[in-house]
């Protein structure tokens, strides 16, 4: 069969590379995929959210599933439009209908719908352009830190929390106003503040039945000690050490049995993964957001985890024969930490050359994220620039092989945080 990734990410990579191993895979496209991707998959250079072009390249090429990894073209409404095109009738899909994909396009939407069924999560309230007065109001009324997120996506950045009241209330006017996160914060919520530890719970669905896979634990902030500007991700540890056979098992039955009946309640068309980003507070775990694709950097120690023929795995959620799949996971523990630009996330350089990039091996796997071919030259191409994913009997084994493998690697400016699994 012939495969067509969207996206352009180490998650992307990450996703060519293990679909690569299955028999059942003729040949692997991506679009518009990196440096990384070119070496296992044929590139297209198209935009993610050009889908008349990307319906050209599936009936020319004869792609038989599409697996979308970012989230705005879900939002956009792909799935539905690949659905929809007679022309494209047997092509199958992996990502959610539009409709399921506002559970991470809408903050509001996501908090109704844990309302509805009753899924654990901060109490929280949402102020559109118009109500800027009752949300500084609401502030006034409640205690610090304050919660700020911005209704739309804002990959990843769209989260502010606030200590100080007045700060809080300009912020709040700073996103309903003055264009802080564009049109994704022309509505705000405001959510009462949970404190504990997090961790990422993914889930892949056929919209019957589901399996989990491995969680995993990222960290979001460029500075070391989880301080600094959020990041789309430094680094990601799976599994979790904190998160008990206990826990999981409450995360299974309160949050994750929920979200699918919920989705089947609400007759909601929902094929392919859910990220639950969940924080354990005491013992208990609640839902901070859904994301309706695999998270990245996750993805890269998720996957290596996995024991199964992952090209069938995405056509049984597709097809809906999910519940015929015993998942066989690796119990060893994988690390990867995120190679960046100097800058990030604010400006950095682009076109830097990269040297040293070692082969795959049995230590550490390369996954590229914003990297791309120069006259037969690998360069920098984004702000998070590679992702270098290790397998080790625990974390500390797996981050040691994976800092070692960083000092191999060499481009002006590179950053990379030293301190992941600080707090484990």
């Amino acid at each position: 069969m012939n495969v067509l990734i969207i996206g352009s990410g180490a998650r992307e990579h990450a996703f060519c590379w293990k679909i690569k191993q299955s028999n059942l895979c003729k040949q692997v496209f991506v679009a518009p995929g990196n440096a990384g991707t070119a070496k296992l998959a044929i590139n297209l250079d198209i935009s993610i959210l050009n889908f008349q072009e990307i319906r050209r390249v599936v009936l020319e090429n004869k792609i038989g599933i599409v697996i979308v990894g970012p989230e705005i073209p879900l939002i956009e409404g792909f799935t539905d439009f690949i659905k929809n095109d007679q022309e494209l009738n047997g092509v199958l899909v992996v990502g959610p209908s539009k409709t399921g994909a506002q559970l991470e396009g809408s903050k509001e939407f996501s908090k109704l719908f844990m309302e509805r069924h009753k899924i654990p999560t901060a109490p929280y309230k949402s102020f559109n352009q118009k109500m800027l007065k009752e949300g500084q109001e609401y502030l006034n009324s409640i205690k610090a830190p304050y919660v700020l997120k911005a209704d739309g996506p804002a990959a990843g950045k769209g989260v502010l929390i606030i200590n100080d009241l007045q700060e809080a209330q300009k912020e709040l006017q700073n996103m309903l106003v003055n264009n802080k996160f564009g049109e994704s914060g022309h509505k705000v919520v405001i959510e009462g503040f949970l404190d504990g530890i997090e961790l990422s719970c993914f889930v892949l669905t056929d919209g019957k039945s589901y399996l989990t896979l491995p969680n995993a634990k990222d960290y979001k902030r460029i500075g070391e000690g989880d301080t600094g500007l959020n990041t789309g991700g430094m680094g990601a540890i799976s599994p979790v050490p904190f998160a008990s056979k206990e826990f999981i098992k409450k995360v299974e039955e309160k949050i994750i049995k929920p979200t699918i009946n919920g989705l089947e309640i609400d007759k909601i068309e929902y094929r392919g993964f859910i990220f639950i980003g969940i924080i354990k507070v005491g013992d208990e775990p609640f839902v901070i957001e859904y994301n309706v694709r695999m998270g990245d950097p996750e993805t890269q120690v998720v996957l290596p985890r996995i024991k199964n023929d992952f090209l069938e795995m995405m056509i049984s959620t597709a097809n809906q024969s999910l519940g015929n799949t015993n998942l066989k996971l690796d119990l060893k523990t994988a690390s990867t930490v995120v190679m960046v630009s100097g800058g990030y996330p604010e400006e950095y350089e682009k076109g830097l050359e990269i040297n040293g990039i070692p082969k795959d091996s049995q230590d550490s796997i390369v996954f590229h994220a914003g990297t791309k071919n120069l006259n037969g030259k690998t360069v920098t191409n984004g702000g998070r620039v590679l992702s270098v994913t290790s397998i080790g009997n625990d974390f500390k084994e797996a981050l040691k092989k994976s800092y070692e493998t960083i000092e191999k690697i060499d481009y002006q400016k590179k950053y990379y945080r030293k301190d992941l699994g600080f707090d484990l």
